[in-house]
């Protein structure tokens, strides 16, 4: 496995140098800053192990620049644990380690990402097949496989609470306006679940539902995915693109991190919202758009607004009814029946012999305060349903002794 590791600490660095070299399965390529490794780095690269706090370019800044699939472990100091738990919104984060650790407990993390990569290759493997006409792997049947073991399934809540019923009531009632909600809220707390909650309980229930992430797509890209482009709007535009806003037409568009989209393309959403019409990139003619808009945001908006990175007018015009979701370790109620359903799904998802919790095991779920919420609930079950050994799930195979310490 090729590892790239990521330290601005000279140090740290060279600490991970001298401990890692003696491992020869492993080819480690070490890069002193994120500017550099993203010069060098590429999809030949299966794991990247990076630090949170370096100069000039964050790791929180550096795993949204990359954009090729490999795994990541972050490397954090308390005091930018919030940060690290943060990265947990990337598919690619699947671990992180809190210094100082042990060269054992980096060791251990690689390993976890070793097996995990291994039974997901072999599933796909199952399900891929070869489409003789052009030689390229045929997704249509692990498509379709997901698609039967979750369609159902991904729009309920898995457990219940006293302060998840207040937030569901409270959505009922707004689902039945088309005024503009903005779902606030910690990082992986479920907010795109309770977009579609919504959704489901419209009168546009019988739309689409289409939901897009601010932070996941470049820039230069946001653009065009929003509001679609005209055939030769600029190279490689060979056909006529529908953006969002047209594929969500009669139903709801969920613009999620809405926080971190760009100025420049606020005032464009602003008109959009107040006119309802749309003009794709290269265009002239409007398009008439009919569209409920639901946002999310875990980001401090009257700040980015007191800084000029985000419209006032904008904020008020997506902020007709907020609505507060509550993090996990508020709701510890529904810890362990959400644990249960990713457990059973993730055996199914798998073809894994059906695993269930301990007792010691759902004492420690119910001890941990989730600072990574829902997410980091979901991916700590799923690890440890891949990685355990026998049919019955103990502390040990749940790895949240490293970041309970």
């Amino acid at each position: 496995m090729k590892i790239a590791i990521v330290e601005d600490d000279i140090n740290m660095r060279k600490s991970l140098e001298m401990s890692m070299k003696n491992f020869k399965e492993y080819e480690i390529v070490l890069f002193k800053n994120a500017i550099e490794a993203l010069k060098k780095i590429d999809s030949s690269y299966e794991l990247i192990i990076t630090d949170i706090t370096m100069p000039r370019m964050s790791g929180l800044e550096f795993i949204k620049e990359i954009h090729f699939k490999c795994s990541i472990i972050i490397m954090t100091g308390n005091a930018t644990l919030n940060t690290a738990i943060e990265a947990i919104r990337f598919e690619n984060v699947k671990d992180f380690l809190t210094k100082p650790f042990d060269i054992e407990d980096l060791l251990s993390a690689i390993k976890r990402v070793e097996k995990v990569k291994e039974v997901q290759s072999a599933y796909e493997k199952r399900y891929i097949t070869k489409d003789r006409r052009v030689g390229k792997p045929d997704t249509r049947k692990i498509k379709i496989e997901r698609r039967k073991q979750g369609s159902d399934r991904r729009k309920k809540f898995y457990g219940t609470s006293e302060k998840l019923e207040h937030i569901k009531k409270i959505l009922h009632k707004a689902a039945k306006t088309d005024a503009s909600i903005m779902l606030l809220g910690e990082s992986g707390v479920g907010k795109e679940l309770f977009a579609k909650y919504i959704h489901e309980e419209s009168p546009r229930y019988a739309g689409p539902f289409i939901a897009i992430n601010m932070a996941a797509i470049p820039e230069n890209l946001l653009e065009s995915e929003l509001f679609g482009y005209e055939k030769g709007a600029f190279t490689d535009a060979t056909a006529l693109k529908k953006g969002h806003f047209e594929t969500a037409n009669k139903g709801t568009l969920f613009l999620d991190e809405i926080g971190e989209m760009p100025i420049s393309l606020q005032a464009k959403l602003l008109r959009v919202i107040q006119e309802r019409e749309i003009v794709r990139v290269g265009g002239t003619t409007p398009t008439k758009i009919d569209v409920r808009i639901v946002s999310a945001t875990n980001a401090n908006i009257m700040n980015k607004i007191k800084n000029k990175e985000f419209r006032e007018d904008l904020y008020y015009r997506l902020n007709t009814i907020p609505v507060k979701i509550a993090p996990l370790r508020e709701r510890k109620e529904e810890v362990i029946d959400i644990a249960t359903e990713y457990l059973y799904r993730t055996c199914r998802q798998y073809d894994l012999s059906y695993k269930s919790l301990s007792d010691e095991a759902k004492e420690i779920l119910l001890q941990y305060d989730w600072p990574g919420n829902v997410r980091e609930l979901r991916s700590v079950v799923e690890r440890a349903v891949i990685l355990s050994e026998s049919d019955l799930i103990e502390p040990d195979d749940l790895g949240l002794d490293v970041r309970m310490g």
